[in-house]
Parts: structure tokens; sequence; C-alpha cells
């Protein structure tokens, strides 16, 4: 598989889809991050970091609203890819929906969001976007 990043965000979207409540993922440092991010910015429940096998896996817990069963990531979407890269530099990172959801970079400080990479005035590879 040449795109870890589609593989996770696929398996996400397809378990939303399925009215899932948790998947398991195979783990890189990378999608270590990026749920970090999820977590932090209350796309998910929770997640859970497991060693047993070689590579190991995410088991991350989907966030549902209680009475509509609606997920509460509505779009996740790949932006760059291993044959297109998309970088942006600080002045020109990218906004989603008018702020409301975000954009998760790869930087050279690290994996963060569109609002932290700005005050940090860092750009990055735009991996994707999530609302």
């Amino acid at each position: 598989m040449t795109d870890t990043i589609a593989d996770y965000l696929t398996r996400v979207r397809n378990a939303i889809k399925a009215n899932h409540r948790i998947v398991e993922i195979p783990s890189s440092n990378l999608k270590k991050e990026i749920t970090k991010i999820l977590l932090e910015k209350g796309y998910i429940t929770s997640y859970k970091f497991e060693d047993s096998t070689t590579q190991g896996t995410i088991k991350i817990a989907l966030k549902y609203h209680p009475i509509s069963k609606q997920s509460a990531i509505k779009k996740l979407q790949r932006v760059s890819s291993p044959g297109l890269r998309q970088y942006a530099g600080s002045t020109e990172l990218p906004r989603v929906l008018n702020g409301l959801g975000i954009a998760i970079l790869s930087t050279s400080k690290g994996v963060m969001t569109d609002k932290e990479a700005r005050t940090q005035k860092v750009g990055g590879e735009v991996l994707c976007f999530v609302y």
C-alpha cells in the first residue's frame, strides 16, 4: 500500500457509514499524531494504542450525537497524495468551511492544525481536511 493516510481516512469513513462505534487501524507515528488531533478537536471520543503486534494498532472510538445518531465527522478529505504533494506556506494556509473545519498539516515542527500553524507561522504539507 502506498498511501497509508488515505487508507486511515477511508477506514474511518467506512466505519462512520456503517455506524460502528470502534474502528481498528494499523499504527504509524503519523497516524498517531492525526488521531491525537482528532481527539483534541472533539471529532472522536477516545483512542487506544496497542503494540501487541509488530506494527501495532490504533483503536478509535467514534463520536456520534446521542439523539440524531449523526457522526461528529461530516467529511474526511485527503488533500495531498504521494503522486501530487500539496504544500502551503504560512501565509496561504487553507481555511476549511471558513474556520469551522480543520486542515491537518505536516510541518517541520510536527503534525498540527491550520490554526496552530498560523499562530506559529509555519507552512507544510496539507494532509487532509476534516469537518
